[in-house]
């Protein structure tokens, strides 16, 4: 393994950390003839890494090939940037290197570990290319990644040559990009000293619009916008308004299950974090997916003033915003931010109260969300509706007047009509079934 790494070009800047770079360095001190002590203690350290990946991603089988894909899908080169752009061009110089560092992967995941297990006296190796996982919850592992992998490993441990890994890896970051966005839908923020991590959201909640009772109007304009987006056309930031347990949240995160396939991606971030926005946008703008910028609950006291920030981030400032972002918003006020009536102190001359300066600053930023919907309490009837339809859904065995006058009961003691109490009524009967 030490003779092959060299060869790499393209794919060369593993890290001195790496595990495969790691392997290599344990596997020439083996044919120098190194103390099998700590050798061994050294290729352990590299086989729990392995095993801690292999659960975090949901790897099976061969834990081998699978890390080695990862590596393929998740390395930043030039090559990678390019053939999520515009896929690997016929002809281009670069393919030559590519080609070349496909071949050594093809060599590596074929590699013959007997030699190494004779000399340390372990079988480790051996189980990790023929592994059989535990059964796990989705819940404790990224579905998308495992599925990713696994399947794109298993194309690869049947190609016949370096030239078909290379076929095979280029359409892949031709149809799905490269890294964390590839292979993710749904992203919060970390500041770090070199600037910003994405850190992948594991378990995204599977909820798609059709889920989502009642609303119809609401979920098509909303599907309208991001479709248009998607295409590529024009398409506006979008405020959720309304009553609190609507289904405003629940609309926006459907969206990245429904659209992740056409490139969709989506970014949750906080108000605190509003100061990172300029950096976020450096970051993705280059980027061959669509991102939503998700903002939850957002409003603002009459006293903060990070609004300001947002507004010239979302349309005003100097540098515009990139054709593929766009920022989608709940509240549970219409104008998001705070107003008193001393907002409102300056009058005409016939008493007539005008809007004043500050309160035309506050509304404005609504304003500049090009679509608002609307999310209304239902009604009684639409209420008994939604309940009626999900214990349908989740098989509450109960007479229907039985079943409302219990729902009545329920809304009373815990916070109105709301798809949201609909909801958790219906889970306090699963509960009590159980």
């Amino acid at each position: 393994m030490n003779r092959i790494l060299p060869h790499l070009i393209l794919y060369s800047d593993l890290g001195e950390d790496s595990i495969l770079v790691r392997l290599a360095d344990i596997a020439r001190d083996c044919k120098e003839g190194r103390p099998k002590e700590s050798l061994l203690r050294r290729t352990n350290a590299e086989i729990k890494r392995i095993l801690d990946l292999s659960t975090v991603c949901g790897f099976d089988e061969n834990l081998w090939q699978c890390y080695l894909t990862w590596v393929l899908m998740t390395n930043d080169n030039s090559f990678t940037r390019t053939c999520e752009r515009v896929g690997a061009t016929e002809g281009g110089s670069v393919n030559h290197f590519a080609e070349n560092d496909f071949a050594v992967f093809y060599q590596l995941f074929h590699y013959d570990f007997s030699p190494l297990e004779q000399y340390l006296l372990t079988d480790c190796f051996s189980i990790l290319t023929n592994y059989r996982a535990i059964p796990k919850r989705e819940r404790t592992y990224n579905r998308d990644v495992s599925a990713q992998v696994r399947t794109l490993r298993q194309a690869l441990a049947q190609a016949e040559d370096g030239h078909a890994m290379f076929r095979l890896v280029t359409e892949y970051y031709k149809q799905y990009g490269y890294g964390v966005f590839a292979m993710n839908r749904a992203f919060r923020i970390r500041r770090t000293e070199g600037g910003l991590d994405f850190l992948p959201i594991s378990n995204v909640d599977g909820v798609r619009l059709e889920d989502l009772l009642g609303y119809e109007s609401q979920k098509r304009e909303l599907r309208r916008n991001t479709e248009s987006f998607l295409a590529g056309r024009r398409a506006n930031n979008v405020l959720l308004y309304g009553d609190a347990g609507t289904g405003k949240s629940t609309s926006v995160k459907a969206l990245i299950n429904e659209y992740y396939d056409r490139g969709l991606r989506m970014i949750e971030i906080y108000k605190h974090q509003f100061g990172e926005l300029s950096r976020i946008l450096a970051e993705i703008k280059n980027r061959n997916y669509r991102f939503v910028i998700f903002i939850d609950d957002l409003s603002f006291e009459e006293n903060e003033v990070e609004y300001k920030f947002l507004k010239a981030v979302i349309e005003g400032g100097v540098e515009t915003r990139p054709e593929n972002v766009l920022i989608y918003a709940t509240s549970n006020r219409r104008h998001l931010i705070r107003e008193t009536w001393n907002d409102r102190q300056d009058m005409e001359h016939h008493g007539d109260i005008h809007r004043s300066d500050t309160m035309e600053e506050k509304l404005s930023l609504a304003a500049r969300f090009g679509v608002s919907i609307n999310y209304t309490a239902p009604t009684p009837k639409e209420f008994q509706a939604i309940v009626l339809a999900l214990a349908k859904r989740q098989g509450i065995q109960m007479e229907e007047q039985e079943l409302l006058a219990k729902a009545n009961a329920w809304e009373v003691r815990h916070g109105g009509f709301s798809g949201r109490t609909a909801q958790q009524f219906v889970h306090y009967l699963e509960g009590a079934e159980e």
